[in-house]
């Protein structure tokens, strides 16, 4: 995510290698990233956190419980800057606002952003879409949603039972029903793109999420652009 002046870098759940290439393939670079906000501390969102702090020195954006939990996953010790989970805080140009999400971590978050008046929602990684999770993802001109499974498909899977019950509990993933369900909740006629994210790649289809999300944008008129945020390759650039 960048403003004019500003890059933050949300979660950090591939290897740097990856990272980087990925940043390169849209003109971006690493050692331009201002900081890294880490949303919760489950390893596939802090997997190349270790050597981006050891390469490059980059601020870590945190909760204290999770800049907590961080150290006992963490062979670096970075260099915190602490928010409080519910208050709002100004990153260089970019406003910031963390809330609480339903997630078996120890002070999950969800952001909102606003830059330049356009308002970003980055939403994933929470079993249940509580109140205050619609409240502040009104308004948002781009959504970033987790959209995670189909519960027939967990269900069917190979997984043990205690991976399916913790999928499919209120501190799991959204399906792609409850995401659709949030998305209709939230959505108005300004909203411009929808990407949805956290896809499981055994448990869920993309055609299937689309599917179901754009069925509820199409049922109330609203032309918002939906794509899948793929994890083996950079998604389509919003442009707002």
């Amino acid at each position: 995510m960048a403003s004019a002046t500003t890059k933050l870098l949300i979660d950090a759940g591939i290897s740097l290698k990856q990272i980087k290439e990925r940043l390169e393939s849209i003109g971006e670079s690493i050692e331009n990233i201002d900081a890294v906000l880490i949303t919760h501390e489950h390893s596939d969102h802090i997997r190349g956190l270790d050597m981006i702090i050891k390469r490059y020195q980059i601020p870590v954006l945190a909760n204290a419980q999770t800049a907590k939990a961080l150290t006992y996953s963490l062979k670096q010790t970075p260099k915190y800057k602490i928010f409080s989970t519910g208050e709002s805080f100004e990153f260089g140009d970019i406003l910031v606002h963390p809330f609480s999400i339903q997630h078996d971590t120890v002070d999950p978050v969800a952001i909102t952003a606003v830059i330049d008046n356009v308002k970003f929602g980055i939403c994933t990684d929470l079993g249940f879409a509580t109140s205050l999770v619609k409240k502040h993802l009104e308004g948002c001109d781009c959504l970033y949603i987790e959209s995670n499974h189909e519960p027939s498909m967990v269900h069917a899977s190979p997984r043990p039972m205690i991976y399916k019950q913790r999928v499919l509990s209120r501190q799991g993933h959204l399906s792609n029903e409850a995401c659709a369900t949030l998305i209709r909740e939230v959505s108005h006629k300004d909203l411009k793109y929808v990407y949805l994210a956290h896809l499981s790649s055994e448990c869920n289809h993309p055609d299937v999420a689309l599917m179901k999300s754009k069925s509820v944008l199409d049922e109330l008129l609203i032309q918002a652009k939906v794509s899948i945020a793929y994890q083996d390759k950079i998604s389509e650039k919003a442009m707002l």
